[in-house]
């Protein structure tokens, strides 16, 4: 068998597909962004068929970028954008509503009518999140009550709900399986992370019919195969994770107190935290980081909505770069003596403030400031942000030991950035010699199920690191940037 993987990382804002070898190489890919839909203040929806049309336009590109065909590949790996809701029709497969994103933040009031209800100390207990409008369970009854004759069709057990994976799993098995895996199952607030599977309760609690609910299976296990009439041969689908937790994978966090952070659209930390998972203290989630051969690994997530959002919000918002690796240097350019701070709350506040009413807001403006001073500030409020992220979890798991930081994401091309980075977490930060961690991760995962590519061991002694950064702020710096990050995030909190 060979052992060419094919990942499919369909994210927030466009849809990569990489073809991988059994060095870990990249030797095809193809990418493609797609639309994005605000139909009003605080909704972000997409459409599902640019999801499907750029998943199958970047899988022909990458494998004609790396001059095999379909059927030379041992396997597939899908990850995906979470919590991301779709709901469609299973005798057409066609959809009833765009796709809500994890952004979208119109089911807030919901959410803050079940924590007033009391709700909220249920919701933790079982899938170690918080009521927030993130997550899948208040999409999904959202769309059935605002969609019409919705609720009836999924009483009758006529429609189907997926997160990314599952909507494309659907489509690329031509309708043949609707199936998800534990780590996007666990996004959903429907998920009992400690049994392992859908939970009654919560099902009651969101008014969701269990009938619209896809089969949970490990991250690496039988998905079935793609329709030979969609791709040229039946490729068996063998790999399933959350963007997050592929990510993991792909930095080989495999050991209890490794830790990730992904710097895409927003920015998502990960701390394995092994085999028991870990009640947060601190406002974080506990999460599934994975599972594989029926065994669950937990880890402790902190999440940040906004991080190369903010770089996009430079550049097509304010228009003040032309391209995203302009802001470093601008950054660097910028007036040192200027304390400007950009809380990016444009969707909200995550981890660890959990404020969905928080509007982004700029302190510190002088008639000086200007669009350097503006760069830095952007990019400083994702490092303030990692930062309050690594103290949370410090808090609720403390290992004893130095934290080293792996990270990944487009954002981390940036030297100053990820300098800025180290000197305000004061703790190493490594980027890997494979950037393209997320559809690594995936990969591993297909690669692993297919015999093709090596376990846990295997493939950790294959993760290299290219360049390590070492912190050089003074303490006293440091701590006066932190107390100007702090007292302007108090001053944007609505709670």
């Amino acid at each position: 068998m060979s052992g060419f993987i094919l990942a499919i990382d369909q994210g927030t804002t466009s849809t990569r597909s990489i073809v991988f070898d059994t060095d870990y190489r990249v030797c095809g890919l193809g990418q493609q962004e797609f639309a994005q839909h605000f139909p009003r203040s605080g909704w972000v929806e997409h459409d599902p068929e640019d999801l499907w049309r750029t998943t199958l336009a970047t899988i022909r590109f990458a494998l004609a970028n790396a001059k095999i065909a379909a059927s030379d590949l041992a396997g597939i790996g899908i990850t995906n954008q979470r919590e991301t809701t779709i709901l469609w029709d299973r005798a057409t497969g066609k959809v009833i509503h765009n796709a809500i994103v994890w952004q979208d933040r119109r089911t807030a009031d919901q959410c803050d009518r079940l924590k007033a209800e009391g709700a909220e100390a249920l919701v933790r207990q079982k899938t170690g999140l918080l009521l927030d409008p993130y997550f899948s369970g208040s999409k999904i009854a959202w769309l059935l009550d605002h969609v019409e004759g919705a609720r009836a069709k999924a009483e009758r057990g006529e429609l189907a709900f997926g997160t990314v994976d599952s909507y494309l799993l659907w489509r690329l098995t031509g309708g043949r399986v609707h199936a998800t895996d534990a780590t996007n199952a666990s996004r959903t607030l429907l998920f009992d992370i400690h049994r392992g599977e859908w939970d009654d309760e919560l099902l009651r609690l969101f008014d969701v019919p269990r009938s619209l609910l896809p089969d949970v299976r490990d991250s690496a296990d039988d998905f079935g195969s793609a329709d030979p009439d969609i791709l040229g041969a039946a490729v068996p689908i063998a790999g399933i994770a959350g963007d997050q937790h592929a990510a993991t994978l792909g930095q080989a966090c495999f050991s209890p107190g490794m830790m990730k952070a992904t710097y895409g659209t927003g920015c998502f930390a990960l701390l394995n935290t092994g085999s028991d998972p870990v009640p947060s203290q601190n406002r974080l989630l506990t999460t599934i980081a994975y599972r594989l051969d029926g065994k669950t690994t937990y880890a402790l997530e902190g999440s940040i909505f906004v991080a190369g959002s903010a770089i996009q919000w430079l550049r097509d918002g304010l228009g003040i770069i032309d391209r995203a690796d302009q802001s470093g240097p601008m950054a660097a350019a910028a007036d040192p003596h200027q304390d400007v701070y950009l809380v990016p709350a444009f969707t909200g506040l995550g981890a660890p403030w959990w404020d969905a009413h928080a509007r982004g807001a700029l302190f510190g403006i002088t008639r000086s400031t200007g669009p350097k001073e503006i760069a830095r500030a952007a990019l400083e409020s994702v490092c303030f942000q990692t930062r309050d992220l690594l103290d949370a979890m410090q808090r609720d798991w403390a290992s004893g030991g130095e934290t080293v930081l792996r990270v990944d994401g487009g954002m981390v091309a940036s030297d100053w950035t990820m300098q800025r980075l180290a000197d305000i977490l004061d703790a190493p930060v490594d980027r890997p010699v494979v950037l393209e961690t997320t559809a690594l991760g995936a990969a591993w995962l297909a690669g692993r199920q297919q015999g093709v590519w090596p376990g846990e061991e295997g493939f950790s002694a294959g993760w290299h690191r290219e360049q390590r950064f070492l912190p050089g702020m003074t303490g006293s710096e440091r701590e006066a940037k932190l107390a100007g990050w702090h007292d302007a995030v108090k001053r944007t909190l609505t709670a």
